[in-house]
């Protein structure tokens, strides 16, 4: 996963400072040299990690901070402010036409994931309500066209198309003018790319610009290609004056070394991450939230939002009266992996949660327990899942051999739920402030058969 490496040498850069209880300068000089090698092995550009440091040695040796009760956790904080800084501070919004359409060129090298990041961002527009069209100017890659057919054909967009007897810059003039006819608010331009940077392909986008002046020109960068990353964004972002970055495959580089160099490079902002493979794997990029994970501290809100997206409201409710009267069954259980498994990999979600990251470290999740409880629990009857008590020894083998599993499996799982029912009951005493000192007794100890 990306800064994988990164965060596992900053927390240990970080976890010998808080053994001291008081910093001296010379503590502080020897956390930022292990920072300093975390940063350059993770692939950051040499420049950007220089300044990177200057700034934090500046704010981490003064007076206050080196005074403080708790100076760890201050220059701990430091680090994670020049971090959100130096990968642009806020988040950056797509800028959208005063008069529809806004037209989106998608630019870059050949590899990075251009084609497919269009579809994701359509994906994207279509849930905050616009309208898009898609435009196929890459004639020069015949599989780009029928790969944007494709991907317009699975979201319901239409795609603008011509062939390749029409020059590009003409099919993106003549799909905004369709966009028009249409009322489809957003454009979204797929460009042709190379396997480098050449005269031809830049001249071609530099036309195309002119005839469409597009309210954005996103850089479609694979951060797998780490240093070269940057490179191929500063040379872009000079001859086209690039708006804005996306960063693919974020999900599979252990170093992210481009996603902290880019914007120091550039100054232009990153707009999304790609994290996956899937039409909606593509995030806007919150630079607080990803220095947050990459010091081990997690990010709660990005879990909060993709739980928002898959937890259907009123199923939502109804959990909660039941689980207040106790009436939460196997059935429920089930719905929630469900939901679970619809927001992504697990131990990504897990190491959203403060704290999880290092305490996972070296620990594989085994998504397949996840596909094991269902079908221990699809191998019940309706009246077993409403009422385990009736499942007794003759029907645990059933439900094993059912769902080929061991009765060792059925027996875990059972009882994790009953411990789960308990937990949950007492949390809604307390919650409901029913009789004094009530629910304060040793919570029930919870292992889900799908966590280590």
């Amino acid at each position: 996963m990306a800064f994988e490496s990164l965060t596992s040498r900053l927390s240990e850069a970080f976890r010998k400072l808080r053994g001291k209880g008081k910093l001296t300068e010379a503590d502080v000089d020897a956390a930022l040299r292990e920072v300093r090698l975390a940063l350059l092995e993770a692939d950051v550009n040499f420049k950007v990690v220089k300044d990177f440091i200057a700034r934090v040695r500046e704010r981490a040796v003064g007076v206050e901070i080196l005074k403080t009760l708790n100076p760890a956790q201050q220059v701990i904080k430091v680090v994670n402010d020049e971090l959100t800084a130096l990968m642009g501070g806020e988040v950056e919004d797509l800028h959208f036409a005063k008069h529809p359409p806004t037209v989106i060129m998608m630019v870059g090298l050949q590899g990075a994931g251009k084609t497919t990041t269009t579809g994701k961002l359509a994906k994207y527009l279509l849930a905050q309500g616009k309208k898009p069209l898609l435009v196929a100017a890459d004639i020069y890659r015949p599989a780009a066209v029928k790969q944007l057919m494709v991907l317009g054909e699975t979201l319901g967009v239409p795609v603008h198309e011509e062939g390749t007897d029409t020059s590009p810059v003409m099919i993106a003039r003549n799909g905004v003018e369709r966009a028009r006819s249409e009322g489809r608010d957003v454009v979204i331009v797929d460009t042709a790319g190379r396997l480098h940077i050449d005269e031809a392909l830049m001249d071609e986008l530099a036309q195309m610009k002119e005839a469409l002046h597009p309210q954005e020109i996103l850089l479609v960068v694979d951060a797998m290609t780490g240093q070269e990353a940057v490179n191929v964004a500063e040379r872009f972002h000079e001859l086209l004056d690039i708006t804005g970055v996306v960063l693919t495959k974020l999900d599979g580089d252990a170093r992210g070394g481009a996603a902290l160099s880019v914007k120091a490079v550039t100054g232009r902002p990153i707009k999304f991450a790609a994290t996956g493979e899937k039409l909606d794997a593509l995030e806007p990029f919150y630079p607080d939230r990803m220095a947050s994970r990459i010091l081990g501290m997690g990010d709660v809100l990005t879990l909060i939002e993709k739980a928002q997206a898959q937890v259907d409201e009123e199923k939502a409710r109804e959990l909660e009266a039941k689980m207040r009267k106790a009436e939460f069954t196997l059935d429920d259980f089930l719905d929630q992996l469900r939901q679970i498994r619809k927001m992504g990999p697990l131990e990504d979600l897990i190491k959203m949660i403060p704290g999880m990251g290092q305490k996972l470290k070296g620990i594989e999740i085994d998504e397949r327990q996840l596909v094991r409880v269902e079908a221990i629990i699809q191998s019940m009857t309706p009246k077993e899942r409403l009422d385990p008590s009736i499942i007794n020894f003759s029907r645990r083998k059933r439900i094993a051999a059912g769902s080929g599993m061991t009765v060792t499996d059925v027996n875990r799982l059972l009882k994790q739920f009953e411990e789960m029912k308990k937990m949950m009951k007492q949390m809604t005493k307390v919650s409901g402030g029913r009789g004094k000192g009530k629910g304060k007794g040793k919570r029930p100890k919870m292992n889900f058969p799908f966590l280590p």
